[in-house]
């Protein structure tokens, strides 16, 4: 049930929109699953407990809304897999869950007393690794290891305070989680610890990306709007690069990578930019920014073919021309915004591809 007040013309119109019995999964082609509401994002969320789906190929357009009554907890986490055709959602009630798309479904819901945060999973969608959260600072903090299939605790691992963002590798080899002021590189076959690079991100880990080549990594700081560049095979700290112009005394929450590598946008969620690097030469040097239409949460992720660029807000970009070219909209037609959403492809019925919902190099 929507929570949002809705005209009568919108809940005829949404009527037709929402899962039945005689609705099946679109056959064919890319879309965007936006969770709500969100548990960060307060500007500009929508109330409604469960996923919007839009039409990447047309506009961006809304074209459904699919329940999820638990998702009122608010989103803190939303990773995808294909091998299982789900997403993993993480609430901010310490919930984790798996959500089959094809079946429209809650396969499996688990609570636990220190977490959850931004949550991954293994390509084999068998191990999910959570974040016990930016909230706990306790000698235990670190992660939960899930069975994928199941949500019962494998294991949970001692790493650092205020765990907070876990992703799992494009190749599946490696998972990396950012503590306070510390990246952990881990193996997915057996959790062991490769590599801790402390000292980054000023007095925080935020969001961080890394290349497809898992070389360099980029750390967002904490107190300022830019991020720290890392060599993730040897731990170096190699530049520490900001804004253009005078420091930006805002903490940056929010870098992507486009996926042929060549751009990364760092979000400047308080002063209502995104902030744009040429990755190409090393340092990134400043390039560009765009304006946003609200502040928020923070966050920038990509469309997998690389068009177009997300972040907190309701505004949609063309990456080619930095040119805003869509806005997500509610069931009512207005501005919605929200930093949980995964690119999600079909053909026949059957999930065939999945993005991230980090901005990841592709190259």
């Amino acid at each position: 049930m929507l929570r949002r007040t809705l005209s009568i013309a919108s809940l005829l119109s949404l009527a037709l929109l929402l899962p039945g019995p005689t609705r099946s999964q679109p056959k064919d082609g890319r879309y965007l699953y936006m969770s709500q509401p969100d548990g960060a994002q307060k500007e500009g969320r929508a109330e409604d407990a469960g996923i919007y789906v839009y039409d990447i190929d047309h506009g961006h357009k809304f074209v459904r809304f699919i329940p999820v009554p638990i998702f009122e907890e608010g989103l803190r986490g939303f990773a995808g897999n294909v091998a299982k055709h789900a997403v993993y959602y993480s609430s901010t009630n310490h919930r984790v869950g798996m959500f089959d798309v094809e079946t429209e479904k809650v396969v499996w819901e688990k609570t636990f007393d220190a977490g959850a945060d931004r949550s991954s999973v293994t390509l084999d969608g068998k191990k999910v690794y959570v974040p016990t959260g930016w909230w706990y600072s306790g000698d235990d903090s670190g992660l939960l290891v899930l069975n994928g299939e199941t949500g019962e605790l494998i294991k949970r691992i001692t790493v650092g305070p205020q765990a907070h963002n876990s992703i799992v590798s494009l190749d599946g080899k490696r998972l990396y989680l950012g503590t306070r002021t510390m990246v952990s590189i881990f193996d997915t076959a057996d959790e062991k610890l490769i590599r801790e690079i402390p000292n980054v991100g000023e007095r925080g880990i935020f969001p961080y990306t890394f290349d497809s080549q898992q070389k360099i990594g980029y750390v967002c700081l904490g107190d300022h709007i830019g991020f720290d560049v890392v060599n993730l095979q040897t731990g170096e700290v190699l530049d520490r690069v900001f804004a253009p112009g005078e420091k930006i005394p805002n903490r940056t929450h929010g870098a992507g990578l486009t996926p042929d590598e060549t751009e990364l946008w760092i979000s400047d969620q308080k002063g209502q930019h995104l902030f744009i690097f040429d990755a190409t030469q090393m340092p990134p040097a400043p390039k560009a920014h765009v304006e946003l239409s609200q502040g928020g949460h923070g966050w920038v992720a990509f469309s997998l073919d690389g068009k177009y660029a997300w972040s907190h807000t309701p505004d949609i970009f063309d990456v080619k021309t930095k040119k805003k070219v869509a806005t997500f909209l509610d069931p009512n037609g207005e501005p919605v915004s929200g930093s949980k959403y995964i690119e999600i492809h079909f053909k026949n019925g059957k999930v065939v591809e999945m993005g991230n919902e980090f901005g990841l190099g592709r190259k």
